[in-house]
């Protein structure tokens, strides 16, 4: 076993707290989970990859309903990598946002992660990252960033981010919030996958870019806003500072009913801001291929029907908002619907 594998699984169980009621999979699970695919990988090195990508698909189905069925509408191989950058950022944001483990835990589990990562950009293979004990996810996020030319540089930026939720601080305006914080933790990830769908011709690739950024800046802002009073109880606020005080509140407490009218208005406000973030990304869906352009448009509309339903909400802030399945499946093209009843079988 490597010393970073050695490292990660003494630093856990020395400190672990009891699992957290929001949990999905505890961190236990999530290690069970590597060292049981990394076995299975080595023994059958020839088909590495795709046992990697299998279970990286068993993540995304477990944690986003709604990105799984969009997914399902990409081309086997490129659906495989989305499957696994998505694994790739879940098992980070699992550390900073589910796990009960203090501070300096996550920050200690975050900074192996990461030196994972700098291990499997050294490597040659998915092969050889496995057998130098890297997590599973990094090496196969790793294997993604060599097939699809996605420049190193973006997941550390997502990293990054993913600190700053260890020690959130306040953003003074909506341009602080999107420089500092969105995008590492949305803006980058649209990057990796903008590197996997590809464009029709090299002069198409700006713009599908600058469609991904629009589109990352658009469903932070969206989670942001359905989840306003879940991250204050974690300590984090994303509302921009100036456009709390422009209603009169200098101090967040989002259980305070007095509160409730003003942040309202500052949410009916953010999303038409938002609104034109999808607007926008959906303006350049034809800079990218067209074997990926049904994905990104089954995902711009989903998460736009969330928007729109956060701003007609009439239960107010403390209310999470969601899209009933039966909405889902009415903005994905019916000639498809195929896919999904397989997709959910599959073991």
């Amino acid at each position: 076993m490597s010393e970073l594998t050695e490292q990660k699984r003494a630093a856990t169980t020395a400190h672990a707290i009891p699992a957290s009621a929001s949990e999905v999979w505890s961190l236990s699970y999530w290690e069970s989970i590597d060292r049981d695919t990394r076995m299975t990988a080595l023994a059958r090195e020839f088909s590495a990859w795709s046992i990697v990508s299998r279970r990286a698909r068993t993540v995304l189905k477990t944690y986003s309903t709604s990105f799984f069925i969009v997914t399902r509408f990409l081309p086997p191989a490129k659906r495989e990598q989305v499957e696994a950058i998505y694994a790739a950022v879940r098992y980070p944001d699992e550390i900073v946002d589910t796990f009960r483990l203090p501070t300096d835990e996550k920050v200690r589990l975050l900074n192996l992660w990461a030196d994972g990562y700098e291990q499997a950009l050294e490597c040659q293979s998915l092969v050889e990252s496995l057998r130098a004990g890297i997590p599973v996810f990094v090496a196969g996020f790793a294997e993604v960033v060599r097939r699809a030319g996605i420049p190193a540089d973006h997941y550390r930026s997502f990293l990054e981010a993913m600190r700053l939720d260890i020690s959130p601080r306040n953003f003074a305006d909506l341009d602080d919030l999107i420089e500092s914080y969105i995008y590492g933790s949305a803006i980058v990830v649209g990057y990796f996958l903008t590197y996997v769908y590809g464009s029709p011709r090299p002069e198409d690739f700006p713009r599908a870019l600058q469609s991904a950024r629009d589109l990352g800046i658009a469903l932070q802002l969206t989670n942001f806003l359905r989840d306003v009073a879940e991250d204050q109880r974690r300590g984090r606020v994303y509302l921009p500072q100036d456009m709390l005080r422009a209603e009169g509140i200098d101090l967040l407490d989002a259980s305070d009913p007095r509160q409730h009218p003003a942040l309202n208005r500052v949410l009916v406000r953010l999303t038409a801001m938002t609104e034109d973030y999808y607007a926008r990304s959906l303006a350049n869906l034809d800079a990218f291929n067209p074997d990926s352009r049904v994905a990104i448009r089954a995902c711009i509309d989903v998460y736009r029907q969330l928007n729109s339903r956060i701003a007609g909400n009439p239960r107010g802030i403390l209310h999470r908002e969601s899209v009933p399945m039966r909405e889902k499946f009415r903005v994905l093209p019916t000639s498809k619907y195929w896919r999904l009843p397989l997709a959910w079988l599959r073991p």
